[in-house]
């Protein structure tokens, strides 16, 4: 079973605002949201933790940017650690 965050448990998780959460999906940092009803999205947990995992190992801008691109390509497979 996935779990899924939504944005307050994001921003728990990550200690970033909504803005910024929002920012670093556009620039490639963080992974996009999944839509889950017409006014709802959410992060999978899994996701999250991946890319905190990274930033805790000191990983670069670009090596996120390859795990994101990673990540969504695994929900385009239907993969993933759910």
């Amino acid at each position: 079973m996935t779990i899924i965050l939504r944005m307050p448990d994001v921003m728990t998780r990550t200690g970033k605002s909504r803005s910024t959460v929002y920012a670093e999906c556009a620039a490639g940092l963080f992974p996009r949201p999944i839509r889950l009803s017409q006014r709802a999205v959410g992060w999978p947990a899994h996701e999250v933790d991946e890319i905190l995992t990274a930033r805790i190992a000191g990983a670069s801008d670009d090596a996120i940017r390859r795990l994101v691109a990673q990540l969504t390509a695994q929900r385009q497979q239907g993969g993933g650690n759910g």
